[in-house]
């Protein structure tokens, strides 16, 4: 059962004051926490989950799951880092490689899960074990990147202040994630998402293209892991098979936190927004705290989840109940 349209923002704006109420005690609390460079430093270390959570939004509202997101981002940092440092192939040809790679590989799985009417979860985590081995392939260990092109983009940034940027990785995750929005919330593409997770059988009936919309989504979640693995060679200055363990429960826990519906139809780019700033306040003020370890971001990522896993629920129930 889904939303009333009237229900549907609630979770986003009880994301916006989770947000609002992190921010607030955290800048109360720490001397220097309320600072441009704080909010900078929040999109430029969290560029590759956003990036990724928008591809995961998309499935999500689709009403699917992808579990390979992780292992696709692993397999982009090391297969980039490799023909970059290892083999001096050209940044300006190895990251569009990495990107069409990335692409087909989500694009084959949407496949398998439209044409054999397969479960996305047993699709994806097949998807998973696939790239994380190939990555393993290409190298087993960690691989760092030493390349003019590469410190050209790190030495860019838009000043915000007298000690504040926002740096190119920031800035591909603001873009990416406008991008995001507008095809989801104004093209024919994105109702046909919406419809497609609000009911697929209904949508069918309606004479939507089901099957190229599934497709489709799968394909661009994994453009946006692909384009996550090459923000994050930019981030960390290598390439790491072992990249993104775990990587994609952060991403569907941000996903969600941000009040898009798990069994889709119900959901915002700004929500997504919200939920990775969310993840990444969180992970500051452990950082700020200094006696905290990185286990507490997890309590609050989980203990978060699972209370915007019952809002949803309650919202369906009361929605069930007027109608």
């Amino acid at each position: 059962m889904k939303f009333s349209t009237r229900s549907q923002n609630l979770p986003l704006y009880a994301t916006m004051l989770v947000l609002l109420a992190l921010f607030s005690v955290a800048s109360l609390r720490y001397e220097g926490f309320f600072s441009t460079r704080v909010v900078a430093n929040l999109f430029s270390d969290n560029a590759s989950l956003g990036i990724a959570a928008v591809g995961m939004t998309f499935v999500i509202l689709a009403g699917g799951i992808d579990l390979s997101v992780g292992a696709v981002l692993a397999f982009t940092t090391i297969f980039t880092a490799t023909l970059v440092q290892n083999h001096n192939v050209s940044p300006f040809v190895a990251l569009p490689l990495a990107l069409a790679i990335g692409t087909s590989f989500g694009t084959g799985m949407g496949f398998l899960i439209q044409r054999y009417e397969l479960p996305p979860f047993l699709v994806t985590l097949g998807g998973m074990f696939f790239a994380r081995g190939v990555a393993f392939v290409i190298s087993q260990e960690s691989v760092g990147i030493t390349n003019a092109t590469y410190d050209k983009v790190l030495e860019f940034g838009v000043p915000l202040g007298a000690e504040a940027s926002l740096s190119a990785t920031a800035l591909a995750f603001i873009v990416f994630l406008i991008a995001g929005a507008v095809l989801a919330h104004f093209t024919r593409f994105g109702r046909n998402v919406f419809a497609l997770g609000g009911n697929e059988n209904s949508a069918r009936l309606m004479g939507l293209p089901v099957g190229a919309t599934k497709i489709s989504v799968y394909a661009i979640s994994g453009f946006c892991s692909a384009l996550a693995g090459v923000v994050s060679t930019f981030y960390k200055g290598s390439g790491n098979p072992a990249d993104g363990v775990g990587f994609e429960l952060d991403v569907i826990a941000s996903v969600v936190i941000g009040g898009t519906l798990l069994t889709g139809g119900v959901g915002t780019m700004a929500g997504t927004l919200t939920g990775v700033l969310i993840f990444g306040t969180i992970q500051t003020v452990l950082n700020f705290d200094g006696r905290l370890n990185s286990s507490w971001l997890r309590i609050a990522m989980g203990g978060l989840l699972l209370l915007f896993i019952l809002l949803q629920r309650f919202l369906s129930r009361h929605t069930a109940a007027v109608r």
